[in-house]
């Protein structure tokens, strides 16, 4: 699989790069559910479809960390980051699953708003991936760094928001469904300013 996803000279800047590719077009499916454009059945498997590329994206990056002596920066960070990176597309996969499970017919607009802010972070991302590969200066970071900051506030205001008027309606099994769904997908925007703060550390020890 991975063999048609990586250039034939593979390095761990190659693995991240391509992880945040996988993330993003992750994203672009869950705005694109969220929008209900298509079915909601082909959303979800193509999301799932992502996640698994991601994982072999992520088990191949760990294996050649296992293999290589002279790494570009700090082996914990390395495994940190392809980490972080997975732990987006996975909380991605676990919010669109359960869309699925639970036979959601209607998109509330608070997985909209969720959906637009974790597509606005997976570019941040990989933005901040691809100056990873080139640059040690702290500015070149400091800004999609800071947005990335600024959009895991945005995740948390509108779960707040969100769970706020579900308790208002007072349905307790909408509100279990829609709670679970929800903070799913919170949890994704915090990861990915857990992948900020990694690259941040970097750039910080390299500087």
């Amino acid at each position: 699989m991975l063999k048609n996803l990586l250039p034939k000279e593979v390095g761990f800047f190659d693995y991240f790069e391509q992880h945040i590719k996988l993330v993003h077009e992750g994203c672009l499916e869950l705005v694109a559910l969220a929008a209900n454009k298509g079915v909601l059945g082909q959303r979800v498997t193509r999301i799932k479809e992502l996640e698994h590329k991601a994982d072999s994206v992520t088990h191949a990056c760990i294996e050649m960390l296992h293999k290589t002596f002279v790494t570009p920066f700090e082996r914990g960070d390395i495994h940190n980051l392809i980490k972080g990176l997975d732990n987006i597309i996975d909380s991605i996969d676990s919010a669109a699953s359960r869309m699925a499970l639970y036979e959601v017919r209607e998109i509330r607009p608070e997985i909209i708003a969720l959906a637009e802010v974790l597509l606005s972070a997976s570019r941040e991302i990989e933005a901040l991936l691809v100056k990873l590969r080139t640059s040690r200066k702290l500015e070149d970071y400091q800004a999609h760094c800071a947005r990335l900051h600024q959009l895991e506030s945005e995740g948390d205001t509108i779960l707040r928001s969100a769970l706020a008027q579900l308790f208002r309606e007072g349905n307790p099994l909408m509100v279990i469904k829609w709670k679970e769904i929800y903070e799913r997908l919170e949890q994704a925007t915090d990861h990915c300013e857990k992948v900020a703060n990694i690259i941040e550390g970097v750039i910080l020890e390299a500087s």
